[in-house]
């Protein structure tokens, strides 16, 4: 009840015009960014998160959430009516709703996933409301072991359960450390990998490094890989659905939910793995699996409702603990630190109006979604037809001014092209992106839980296993990173069905061959990495 009660205020909050016109503003511009070609949400946030720089604090986060769902929703559009998913949450979408559109049926698949992220959405985001606080009242009884032991395992997360290579994802990993690091040390005071510059010695900022990483290397990439002529866009009239449509899509939509939501809300890597499982479970299910990848509304409603509900259920472990586990989440910290506010536990405690107005915003952002979207969909399909070179010099000239914005200094711009070349040349190796943001976000933090839990013990490293929280989480890493190759050497010596492994480095064999179906996932360069961190490798565009 003392929930509910945090919840109506923040609704009282939310709801006042002013704050209903800022969420009007994010959801407009989070699906108008979204939903252009390859701009997946977590490249669509890190544009537009100068933006909100000049608001106060509600106004900025209650923004930012309508960004956050938009540019979710926006992601649909793409793979629908272009083939071309931003992210590879958004595969199985594009399998059976291009599929949909090419057959006539754009106007009901484009409905299906608008209505199905609405009701994800809002169900996801109500699990937050009373999932929140019962990690919170956990969390605020940890010590740092617990902490760092938390951070071990959202790297661990993030760089290997769906790459296509854990020693890429862990040097990735070393790589966002390493930028973590520098600055002053907080400890002594002395200047680490600054090279004598002077404006480093407060670090990189982390919106120049969001930016960099997924707008300037994606920009990159595209320049790099770009073909001429425009890519063939479905048109589509206003969404809706039939009374049968209705029929075969609600079950879907509930399913999904509750497959996404657990994997977004325990730190499990992001939304790739329950998309898959709920479109497997639905083609089970259906009473028309003949359809499946012939453009099966099931298999739009249900993955399309997981990769929602594991979107929203990511905010549980950002909010409560202070761990981003996918990219969107990773570049959300950014606009609390531009405030000087840390997630985590203490935000519940410190700023109750502020994280309940930030739920209640949710809420209301994701209703305003499909209020508008639907009516507007010929709008955002017309988006589509923007010729490449425009769009990406946009985006460009976009994540510069950003970029100056964050500091007010010129040198910000030189680390955006330095660190954008980092990023083109991550997605051109096959090194994932998302462990080098997570890293330089989450590195600090680390060595901070790291020195404290050693100091406490005078230098003791058995304090880091002296509590259960990272003895349990210790052994799930051990396990996580020796059964799948354990299990793969067994087969390989009886000659099983696993001996002829794809190398995908633990992500699980029935994900892999649901994806090798997908028309988007073979424009792969070679060696470029899985596609989770790698939303180009779904581009019409790359040369193989």
């Amino acid at each position: 009840m003392d929930n509910l009660s945090l919840l109506m205020d923040g609704f009282a909050n939310a709801l006042t015009l002013q704050n209903l016109l800022f969420a009007l503003i994010g959801v407009l511009l989070g699906t108008a960014v979204g939903v252009l070609p390859g701009i997946g949400p977590a490249m669509t946030v890190a544009l537009l998160l100068p933006l909100t720089y000049a608001l106060d604090v509600t106004g900025s986060l209650i923004m930012f959430a309508g960004i956050y769902y938009g540019g979710m929703y926006g992601g649909s559009t793409t793979s629908i009516l272009l083939n071309t998913p931003g992210e590879s949450s958004s595969v199985v979408t594009a399998l059976e709703g291009n599929k949909m559109a090419k057959a006539g049926r754009g106007a009901q698949a484009l409905a299906t996933a608008a209505i199905g992220s609405f009701v994800a959405g809002t169900l996801a985001t109500a699990g937050i409301v009373f999932v929140a606080p019962f990690i919170v009242a956990i969390a605020i009884s940890l010590g740092a072991p617990s902490y760092f032991a938390m951070m071990v395992f959202a790297f661990v997360a993030v760089s290997t359960v769906l790459g296509s290579s854990r020693i890429r994802g862990l040097s990735s990993l070393f790589i966002g450390l390493a930028i973590g690091l520098v600055g002053m040390d907080v400890t002594t005071g002395q200047p680490r990998l600054t090279f004598g510059q002077p404006l480093l010695s407060g670090g990189i900022d982390v919106v120049v490094i969001a930016v960099a990483l997924f707008a300037v290397g994606e920009a990159l990439w595209i320049a790099a890989h770009l073909r001429h002529g425009k890519p063939a866009t479905i048109p589509v009239g206003v969404p809706w659905m039939a009374k049968e449509d209705w029929k075969r899509s609600w079950k879907p939509w509930l399913r999904g939910t509750v497959i996404g939501f657990p994997f977004g809300a325990i730190p499990a890597g992001g939304a790739e793995i329950p998309t898959f499982l709920s479109y497997a479970t639905e083609k089970k299910l259906s009473k028309h699996p003949e359809e499946f990848g012939h453009g099966a509304i099931e298999g739009v409603a249900g993955p399309e409702a997981a990769n929602n509900a594991s979107a929203a259920g990511t905010l549980v472990p950002l909010l409560t603990l202070g761990l981003p586990t996918t990219a969107t989440a990773a570049v959300m910290i950014a606009a609390f630190n531009q405030y000087g506010l840390a997630p985590g536990p203490l935000l519940f405690e410190t700023e109750p109006l502020l994280v309940w107005t930030l739920i209640a915003s949710l809420f209301i952002g994701n209703t305003l979604l499909l209020a508008l979207n639907l009516p507007l969909a010929p709008l955002w399909a017309k988006l589509l037809r923007i010729p490449r070179p425009y769009l990406y010099g946009g985006i460009l000239f976009f994540a510069t001014l950003g970029a100056y914005a964050a500091g007010m200094q010129t040198f910000n711009i030189l680390i955006l092209l330095l660190i954008g070349a980092l990023g083109y040349m991550a997605r051109r190796f096959g090194f994932p992106v998302l462990p080098i943001i997570v890293g330089a976000i989450l590195g600090p933090e680390m060595e901070r839980q790291l020195r404290r839990a050693l100091q406490i013990s005078s230098g003791d490293p058995a304090a880091l296993v002296s509590e259960p929280v990272p003895v349990v989480i210790y052994t799930v890493i051990a396990l996580f990173l020796l059964v799948p190759p354990l299990v793969k050497l067994i087969r390989r010596r009886r000659g099983g069905p696993g001996s002829g492994s794809n190398g995908s480095g633990g992500g699980g064999s029935s994900p892999t061959t649901q994806a090798a179906d997908a028309p988007p996932a073979v424009a792969h360069p070679v060696g470029i990495a899985a596609p989770e961190h790698h939303p180009s490798a779904f581009h019409p565009d790359a040369r193989a």
